[in-house]
C-alpha cells in the first residue's frame, strides 16, 4: 500500500505539553499546574444568554463571518479598550477560538518559502501553523535578561528579503512577558521600514498587571499591516465555548473568510450570542478575575523568593517562568522527577521552544489553596535537590 500520509504533517512534532497532561490523568492525587485554563466558571449572565439562545431555538448557522450583533460589539470593545477602530463588515471575522484565526491568517498570507518570524518561548501552535501554510519559520530566541521582550535590534537582525510576517505573542504564553508602548513603538519602526506584516496574538490582553494593554495596531501606520487575534477564552473564562476573532485589512480578511467558509462554515451560534453578553456586560467579571490572578501572581513571586528560586516578574497572562538551571538538569528531567516524586505537574520550558531550556512554565489559573499545596511540595523538592548536590 502506498504511504497515506503527508510528509509535512508527519514531520510536525506533537505538542510538548500533552505528555504531562497524559501522565497526570493516570496518577491519583496529582496536582497539575500545567493547564492554561481559568479555574473560574463562565459568569452566570453569560451562560444565561447562551441558554436563552437555545431556548429560543437559535440553533441555525450564522453568517460565515459571524453575527452582525457580535461583530458590532467587538468594534465597540476594541475602540474603548485598544483605541483602534474596525469596519464590522469588512475587517472582522468571528473564529473558532483564537487558534483558528492564527491558522487561517497564515494560510491566507503566506506563499511557499515566505519567512515567518516567531519569537520564542511562545505558544506551541505558531510554528506548526507556519509550516502547514507553506511558510518557513524563523525563530527569534527571547532572553531572560530582557524580560523575554522582543527588542527592535533582535527583530531587525532576523529580517531577510524573504521575511513576510512577524508573530507578536504578547502578553506571552508561557513567560508572562508583556510589551509596553515604548517597546512596541521601537518594533513598529522596524516593521514599517522593512515592510513586513504582523500577526498580533492578544488573547491575554485583559490579563495585564502593569497598566492597560497596548495593541500594536493602535500605533501610527500599523493597523493596515496587522492582523489582531483575540477571543473570549482567557478573559471571560470561556475556553470550552471555542470563540475568537480576527481583525485586519479588508483584503486579507476577505481571503481568511474564504478559508473559514470552506473549512468551518461559521463559529458556534450559541457561543456567539453568549459573547455578545460578555462584551456588553462582562467588564466587572474580567476585573474580578484579573484581581484574583494578580493576587496569585504576587503569591508565587513571594514564594519563589523565599525558596531562592530565580524568576523574573511577569506582568501578563497567568503564567510564571522560573529558572531551574542551578540544578544541573534539563527542564524535562526536572518536570519528570517533580511529577514522579511530588505528584505535581509543570510544563518544561522546551515545550515552547529550545530557548525555554532551563525554565518551567507554571500556570496560576488555579485556586490559592492548590497553589499553596503545590508550592510546598516544590519547596521540599528543590531543598532535596540542593542537598543532593552538596553530597
Amino acid at each position: 500500500m502506498r504511504n497515506p500520509l503527508s510528509d509535512t504533517i508527519v514531520n510536525v512534532k506533537p505538542s510538548g505539553i500533552r505528555k504531562f497532561f497524559d501522565l497526570v490523568s493516570e496518577m491519583d492525587d496529582a496536582i497539575s499546574l500545567g493547564v492554561g485554563e481559568p479555574d473560574f466558571d463562565t459568569p452566570w449572565h453569560i451562560r444565561d444568554e447562551g441558554i436563552y439562545s437555545l431556548e429560543k431555538g437559535r440553533t441555525f448557522y450564522t453568517s460565515n463571518a459571524g453575527l452582525k450583533e457580535l461583530k458590532e460589539e467587538i468594534v465597540h470593545y476594541l475602540k474603548r479598550r485598544c483605541a483602534v477602530e474596525y469596519d464590522p463588515v469588512k475587517e472582522i471575522l468571528v473564529t473558532v477560538g483564537g487558534s483558528e484565526g492564527i491558522d487561517i491568517a497564515m494560510r491566507a498570507m503566506l506563499n511557499p518559502g515566505d519567512e515567518v518570524l516567531i519569537p520564542q518561548p511562545s505558544y506551541v501552535s505558531y510554528e506548526p501553523c507556519a509550516v502547514l501554510a507553506g511558510g518557513t519559520p524563523v525563530i527569534i530566541n527571547l532572553k531572560a535578561e530582557n524580560e523575554f521582550r522582543l527588542t527592535a535590534q533582535e527583530l531587525e537582525e532576523a529580517i531577510t528579503d524573504k521575511t513576510k510576517l512577524l508573530v507578536l505573542p504578547f502578553p506571552n504564553n508561557p513567560t508572562g512577558a508583556i510589551m509596553e508602548k515604548t517597546d512596541l513603538e521601537a518594533v513598529a519602526r522596524v516593521i514599517i521600514e522593512k515592510d513586513i506584516f504582523v500577526l498580533s496574538d492578544e488573547i491575554y490582553s485583559e490579563l495585564s498587571y502593569k497598566g492597560d494593554h497596548v495593541s500594536i495596531s493602535s500605533l501610527p501606520g500599523m493597523q493596515e499591516r496587522t492582523i489582531l487575534i483575540n477571543g473570549f477564552s482567557k478573559a471571560y473564562a470561556m475556553t470550552g465555548w471555542r470563540l475568537g476573532y480576527a481583525c485586519g485589512p479588508a483584503e486579507i480578511m476577505e481571503q481568511m473568510l474564504k478559508i473559514h467558509q470552506f473549512a468551518i462554515m461559521c463559529a458556534p451560534t450559541t457561543s456567539q450570542y453568549a459573547a455578545v453578553e460578555a462584551l456588553r456586560n462582562g467588564d466587572e467579571d474580567v476585573a474580578k478575575m484579573r484581581e484574583a490572578y494578580d493576587q496569585r501572581r504576587r503569591y508565587l513571586m513571594h514564594a519563589f523568593k523565599e525558596m531562592g528560586l530565580e524568576c523574573f516578574e511577569p506582568y501578563g497572562a497567568f503564567y510564571v517562568f522560573p529558572c531551574i538551571k542551578e540544578f544541573g538538569m534539563t527542564s524535562e528531567e526536572f518536570a519528570d522527577r517533580f511529577l514522579k516524586e511530588e505528584k505535581v505537574a509543570v510544563v518544561p520550558g522546551t515545550a515552547f521552544g529550545d530557548c525555554g531550556e532551563g525554565f518551567l512554565r507554571i500556570s496560576y489559573a488555579y485556586s490559592l489553596e492548590n497553589l499553596k499545596t503545590a508550592l510546598e511540595k516544590m519547596k521540599h523538592f528543590i531543598t532535596r535537590l540542593r542537598n543532593e548536590s552538596c553530597r
